[in-house]
């Protein structure tokens, strides 16, 4: 097994002087050197072949005693330099201080088809940043992370990948939903893969601490690695910045694309790539919610619900914005592009849905159609992924009659609870689909285009929280052939795949208030 170890991160940035690993505060650094624990018998239960070919690795590399070692931080190859990183970030809109890399170690930058990708161990021990945690983490929350990368990044979102599940061969102590009934649970490691796992928390941490000379650093070496195009801008520090917002707002859109809720939009889950990490109480929409989320912690003032991650994103780039000012030495151009950001999200919004209502360019009253289509899907209980799935057949030339009900027929199996629609809802229901009708009949698209493109932005299959919970708890008793079917499901979400047709399903009843099923905990 072979891999091109390039070592960036260590290489051109600031170490922490002191070398020990205990928990502390660390200045004018970086980035801390930490060794994996060395786990006696860990066990790699699942690897993804994609993730493989983008390191420059096969089916092969992935069977080596090797691999084994280095993707459990058993054995790590002489070249690596594993390190943790120091960030620091606001949590539900307060600032946390210091945070770092608690129970994440990143291996080394893998130089493969001209492309780096860091690999980062996620439960494997505990760093400096761990506080008073362990730097563990169980298989419940690794299968949720393992999967979720790896469906999201089939779905077009931008996101992580996850290379590889594995069972560290320890039992570790968490209480799940934090009601002090602490149990053990299989201990797990993810090695997950991304351009970088740099966050807006990087940034933040040393403008709080006024440390000029070390953000200037961290900001140079990110641009010159990541953002080529503007190394040599005259304003490269405020081109950043608008990189940032744009690739972070594109990543927001796909969220509500495809009725994603994170859960978690501190500032410290925040890349500057605008990918998607850290997926810890994530969820997707069963019915359409605008004000669901998916985290007990979050649930009292729902900060971090579906129809408030736009707003989110943009505080948080606010934040980042703060920390960057250092640099730029002024506000007003940061602002500027702070200024457009509700703008252009409103204008790709409507972008977006109006693609995924199969319309081929976007008219006067679209918005309004879009807006009223939220409100309709909100009157009782509709899996957002179901319908907008059998909306690809709609046709626009079938006569809608009222009197019987009979023009919801079409989208009824998305009903959580049809009888639930009461005679206002369906009138509602019928205004709604009118309209549509009218707007298709103004389409440049046939009908074989239309469920075409729709169904190419309109998922089947999402990764609903019952079938990770179900796939865990087959794992949990050594099972893997449900984590292996859904894994192969998730990779082709747009696909008919009949079979696996079973799960083209509304959440079962049994899973309404099942944990790990509604609503999750941070505990992993």
């Amino acid at each position: 097994m072979e891999l091109n170890a390039q070592n960036l991160f260590t290489t051109n940035l600031p170490e922490d002087h002191i070398s020990e690993n205990y928990r502390r505060q660390v200045f004018d650094a970086c980035f801390s050197l930490v060794t994996p624990e060395q786990f006696k018998t860990p066990e790699v239960v699942h690897v993804s072949e994609d993730v493989l070919k983008l390191i420059g690795l096969d089916k092969n590399d992935a069977n080596s005693e090797a691999f084994k070692h280095m993707v459990t931080g058993k054995k790590l190859p002489e070249a690596f330099k594993p390190y943790a990183m120091c960030y620091g970030g606001h949590q539900f809109g307060h600032w946390a201080g210091q945070l770092g890399d608690g129970r994440a170690i990143n291996l080394t930058d893998v130089l493969a088809d001209r492309k780096i990708q860091t690999l980062q161990l996620k439960g494997a021990g505990a760093t400096p940043y761990s506080r008073s945690a362990d730097g563990y983490a169980v298989l419940r929350s690794s299968i949720r992370e393992h999967l979720c990368s790896e469906a999201m990044f089939a779905l077009g979102v931008p996101s992580t990948r996850s290379l590889s599940l594995a069972l560290s061969g320890e039992q570790v102590l968490r209480d799940v939903m934090y009601n002090g009934n602490a149990a053990y649970e299989k201990g797990a490691i993810v090695c997950r893969v991304a351009p970088s796992f740099i966050r807006f928390g990087n940034f933040e941490i040393l403008a709080s601490r006024n440390d000029e000379k070390t953000l200037k650093q961290l900001t140079d070496f990110t641009i010159a690695n990541y953002f080529l195009e503007i190394k040599n801008d005259e304003k490269k520090y405020t081109s950043f910045f608008e990189y940032v917002v744009n690739q972070t707002l594109d990543m927001i859109i796909h969220w509500q694309r495809v009725g994603f809720v994170h859960g978690v939009m501190n500032t410290d889950n925040m890349s500057i790539h605008g990918l998607t990490i850290d997926y810890g109480p994530y969820g997707w929409l069963e019915d359409y919610n605008l004000g669901w989320t998916p985290n007990t912690t979050d649930l009292q003032h729902k900060r971090y619900r579906f129809g408030n991650q736009p707003q989110v994103a943009f505080w948080n780039l606010i934040q980042l914005a703060n920390a960057l000012v250092l640099l730029t030495k002024e506000t007003e151009d940061l602002e500027a592009i702070l200024d457009q950001y509700h703008t252009t999200y409103l204008k790709k919004y409507i972008q977006m849905m109006t693609t995924k209502l199969g319309l081929s360019q976007v008219k006067e009253g679209d918005k309004e159609l879009v807006l009223d289509l939220e409100q309709v899907l909100m009157l009782a209980e509709t899996d957002m992924t179901i319908f907008f799935r059998l909306l690809s057949n709609f046709d626009a030339k079938q006569e809608l009659i009222k009197a019987d009900d009979a023009f919801l027929d079409l989208i009824k199996p998305a009903f959580y609870n049809f009888d639930a629609l009461t005679v206002s809802h369906k009138s509602e229901w019928f205004q709604w689909l009118t309209t549509y009708k009218s707007r298709l009949l103004e389409n440049n698209f046939s009908i074989e285009e239309r469920k075409k493109h729709m169904n190419a932005v309109n998922p089947k299959y999402v990764l609903r929280n019952y079938m990770a919970q179900l796939v865990i708890e087959d794992a949990e008793k050594g099972n893997y052939d449900l984590l292996n079917d859904i894994h192969e499901l998730l990779k082709k979400p747009y696909s008919e795949q009949p079979q696996y047709e079973k799960w083209f399903a509304k959440r079962p009843d049994w899973a309404r208030n099942k944990v790990g099923c509604s609503m999750l905990s941070c505990s992993s």
